[in-house]
């Protein structure tokens, strides 16, 4: 009996959907052990020499020149900054929390993709913001988190992560190189962590503790969020449409919510689901007016 073709390509993207979803828990995990800039700092360090090594060993070309500076700047942006705010973020609100205000990513991307020169904003477009937003305000209404200031500063920490995500990514994909996509992001990993190894060193954090639990859940984030998470993704793209891959951005949320009420006894209840449902709402309001514009 032999597969479907895309059966590899679809078990990737599964992988993608389940192992990002898991690195929201993983991430508080790890931070009752490592302040937050030793985290990212060592997660990006270990799996970025993993993954160089790696690519050595089967005899991938390391970029060179300016292509090794804009792909080690993306890693920077992407991975270091963009990671790292979620890192940050953590330290303050729940890790379900975290993952429902990082819903508003794709506003980002369509938004900096215009300032960019790219696909101007419409009317549908604009529409389908306003609704994302609204979900967004069901999480900061008198009842709900915003009676917390720690949320509020959680909050907007994480859209400036959306904002260092998505820019990063716009700059990578109008900037196109010819690296395989695996040394590329071993690059980038390896890139952030030297980027936060200096201010890891030198801030005035809490010292590390060493646990069982936090170091399993570093580990964890360097081989199934980095590692294989990050190899799927690629994968994915290679094989599969954007549109298809895309799926990852709503059902990454919905893990994260689950895995932290379950352990931590986040909360987990029709205010959450309600803002996620018109979050997501908003989001395929934007996706397939953008879509349809493109076309146009």
């Amino acid at each position: 009996m032999s597969l479907q073709p895309q059966f590899f390509a679809y078990l990737a993207l599964a992988s993608v959907c389940f192992f990002w979803g898991t690195t929201y828990l993983a991430i508080r995990m790890s931070l009752e052990s490592f302040p937050p800039l030793a985290l990212i700092a060592a997660r990006f360090l270990i799996s970025g020499t993993l993954m160089t090594v790696g690519a050595i060993w089967m005899r991938i070309p390391m970029p060179r020149g300016r292509e090794l500076w804009l792909t080690a700047f993306n890693g920077v942006l992407i991975l270091g900054l963009g990671n790292g705010c979620l890192t940050w973020a953590e330290t303050l609100v729940p890790s379900g929390l975290a993952a429902l205000f990082l819903t508003t990513s794709p506003f980002w991307l369509v938004g900096l993709e215009a300032a960019f020169g790219g696909d101007r904003l419409h009317a549908p477009t604009l529409f389908g913001l306003f609704i994302g937003l609204c979900g967004a305000a069901l999480l900061f209404s008198p009842t709900g988190h915003a009676v917390d200031a720690n949320t509020w500063k959680g909050f907007l920490i994480l859209q400036l992560g959306c904002f260092c995500w998505n820019a990063g990514s716009l700059l990578q994909r109008r900037y196109k190189t010819q690296t395989n996509p695996i040394i590329s992001g071993a690059v980038q990993q390896l890139a952030a962590g030297l980027a936060f190894l200096l201010p890891a060193l030198l801030a005035p954090e809490h010292p590390i503790v060493w646990t069982t639990r936090g170091l399993s859940a570093l580990l964890y984030l360097v081989m199934f969020g980095s590692i294989v998470g990050y190899s799927s993704y690629i994968y994915a793209l290679e094989k599969l449409p954007v549109a298809v891959v895309s799926i990852y951005n709503y059902i990454n949320p919905v893990v994260a919510m689950i895995l932290g009420w379950m352990i931590y006894r986040e909360p987990l209840g029709a205010r959450e689901w309600l803002a996620m449902a018109v979050i997501f709402a908003g989001v395929a309001i934007v996706k397939k007016f953008g879509q349809a514009a493109k076309k146009a």
